[in-house]
């Protein structure tokens, strides 16, 4: 029955929404903040004022606040701010007993909390209470070595009471603990403030080896150097030195030590610290040792050794890099102007020979082109620096040798040597080299080369044939047909001219025939042949119906075919004018009559024709 009961309780019924489309006014949670902020609903009113007048009521008043402090507490024990208000309270009440007690309570719940134990040690050196004081950061820095802040917070508060001994002491244990070198540095400026030079001095040994690194012992040379005890200076950087070894060469500590020996006037010793340096150290890390190099020797060396320095150094870095990527042409081009401002002439030899061997691993163009200059360079080198013709003749004749003609050349190459021979007044050479360059790859640049030459020559002759052989080779360049009817036309032969440019046009294939036509219609037009103009316009009207040939045949007519078009301007000056412009005008049109009249008179054809029309 009692399930039964059970089982015919009554479910309260869900509440249905019949309408679940949004309010059109959409209230949000911090509307409702803000209205509440605005209207002042969660304000409360101050706590009454209280004065305390006997005893017992400051009694009652402190059982109500440390009833509170610890209701706090006991709510959640980690909240260290909670313990550090509730000693600090009892503190202004110099309770300082129950704030001892507050601070140790506190200390059992976190002792990790730094802030904890840096107020509770406050609180004791605030008082005047040093024992205590003490007490606390000797369990400190016994609880939280690591923690850098008791340690100079201790050291200072013995300083300050005049402890010296006693801070001496903090600063030994700390030491042990092997800190960051900050603490180091804090420990030999304790010591120098007490002009004791040779305790910083063994804390500078120490120093060192725990921690090993180029600037700490810079650090100490300069430490002594300041101090005047120079022979110790120089001592700490050799010892350096030694200790660093070659493996862990540093820049810094060379430039240091180099510098150390300048201030002693000492400039033997400093030419060989830097050289030492720059022999063993790579170039790449040893940027700042060079300039300071370069500053000494700016200052007390010449202008030569300068100069070595620096040619040196580059030197260095282009052998590096050749040495890395041997096919890094620009990295030789570099390095060659290089040696060729300052070195001899074998020493460029050797090393344009050493460039050039370094042949395209690739029988393709592009990856010849940066190779080809160096080439060039050489050769241009031999002919105007060292004035070697036979060697730059060699060059030249070594390079065209070594590219392979049957896949690709450069015209450049077959040009460049052709015009060393005919500055070495060798024609017959020049023109052989062009030759055999038509022979073996023939291209348009060294066809146009090779005419420019004969040309300058004046050899016209020669041109004939090789603007026959160019056509030959290239009979769609329509430049070329240009080119040699433009010869023929100079030289005064315009049939032979109108027979090329005949040839030209019949061409099955041209790569601009427009140009081709115009240049054609043009010379008849010089020639003043214009029935023959009109032809060529007409033939050129069967193979196309471009507007611009129509346009240009119209134009044609209109002017150069004997019309002439001009514009008569009249000016507002000239309106006094008119009157003797109109009687003008009407003499000219009688004028005109008795011509006509006369002509008729003269013609009785005409009107013949006239009347029976």
């Amino acid at each position: 029955m009692a399930s039964t009961a059970a089982g015919k309780q009554r479910i309260p019924k869900v509440a249905k929404v019949k309408n679940k489309a949004p309010a059109e006014v959409q209230i949000t949670a911090e509307q409702l903040l803000r209205e509440a902020k605005e209207r002042e609903l969660e304000l409360l009113p101050p706590p009454p004022q209280q004065k305390i007048t006997d005893v017992e009521e400051l009694n009652d008043y402190k059982l109500r606040k440390r009833k509170t402090f610890e209701d706090n507490i006991r709510k959640n024990r980690t909240v260290i701010s909670n313990w550090i208000k509730y000693a600090q309270w009892e503190e202004s009440l110099k309770e300082i007993q129950r704030a001892r007690s507050i601070y140790e309570r506190a200390l059992d719940v976190d002792y990790r909390n730094v802030t904890l134990w840096l107020k509770y040690a406050e609180m004791e050196m605030k008082n005047r209470q040093v024992n205590h004081a003490r007490n606390i950061w000797d369990r400190a820095i016994t609880t939280l070595p690591r923690v850098n802040q008791f340690w100079y917070k201790y050291t200072y508060m013995e300083e300050m009471l005049g402890n010296v001994a006693g801070s001496r002491q903090v600063f030994e244990r700390w030491m042990e603990w092997q800190p960051e070198e900050q603490a180091w540095h804090s420990y030999i400026n304790f010591e120098l403030r007490y002009k004791e030079v040779d305790r910083a001095r063994s804390i500078y040994e120490r120093f060192v080896l725990v921690h090993p690194e180029v600037k700490n012992w810079i650090k100490y040379a300069r430490f002594e150097e300041k101090h005047s005890y120079f022979a110790h200076a120089r001592k700490v950087y050799e010892r350096a030195v030694e200790f660093f070894g070659e493996e862990h060469m540093d820049e810094h500590l060379y430039v240091a030590f180099a510098k150390f020996e300048e201030n002693q006037k000492e400039f033997e010793r400093v030419r060989v610290i830097y050289k030492y340096a720059l022999d063993r150290i790579p170039k790449q890390d040893a940027q700042n040792l060079f300039k300071n190099y370069t500053i000494f020797e700016k200052k007390f060396g010449d202008r030569r050794g300068i100069e070595d320095i620096i040619v040196s150094k580059r030197r260095f870095q282009y052998e590096e890099e050749v040495k890395a990527n041997p096919h890094n042409y620009d990295a030789w081009f570099d390095y060659l102007r290089l040696v060729e401002s300052d070195t001899d002439a074998e020493t460029v030899r050797e090393v344009y020979e050493r460039a050039i061997a370094n042949v395209p691993p690739i029988q393709e163009k592009r990856h010849w082109k940066r190779y080809i200059y160096l080439w060039i360079n050489y050769a241009l080198y031999e002919e105007l620096e060292a004035k070697d013709a036979e060697r730059t003749r060699q060059v030249y004749q070594a390079c065209l040798e070594l590219l392979p003609h049957k896949k690709f050349t450069f015209a450049k190459m077959w040009l460049l040597y052709a015009q060393f021979e005919i500055r070495q007044k060798n024609l017959p050479l020049a023109r052989r080299a062009l030759g055999t360059s038509i022979g073996k790859c023939p291209k348009n640049k060294l066809f146009k080369g090779y005419i420019e030459l004969e040309l300058q020559l004046r050899e016209f002759d020669r041109c004939r044939k090789l603007y026959e052989k160019f056509l030959e080779f290239a009979p769609e360049n329509c430049t070329s047909w240009i080119k040699f009817a433009e010869l023929e036309t100079i030289l005064g032969d315009i049939d032979r001219a109108r027979a090329i440019y005949e040839l030209a046009i019949g061409q099955p294939r041209l790569d601009m025939p427009e140009v081709l036509w115009k240049s054609y219609i043009d010379f008849e037009i010089e020639q003043e042949e214009y029935e023959k103009t009109r032809n060529l316009y007409r033939r050129l009207l069967q193979r196309t119906q471009h507007v611009k040939v129509w346009i240009s045949l119209a134009q044609f007519e209109l002017s150069d075919a004997g019309w002439e078009e001009y514009y008569d301007y009249i000016f507002p000056e000239d309106t006094a004018n008119q009157p003797n412009l109109k009687l003008l005008a009407m003499a000219k049109l009688w004028k005109k009559q008795q011509q006509e009249s006369e002509a008729a008179a003269m013609d009785p054809d005409k009107d013949i024709d006239e009347s029976q029309t």
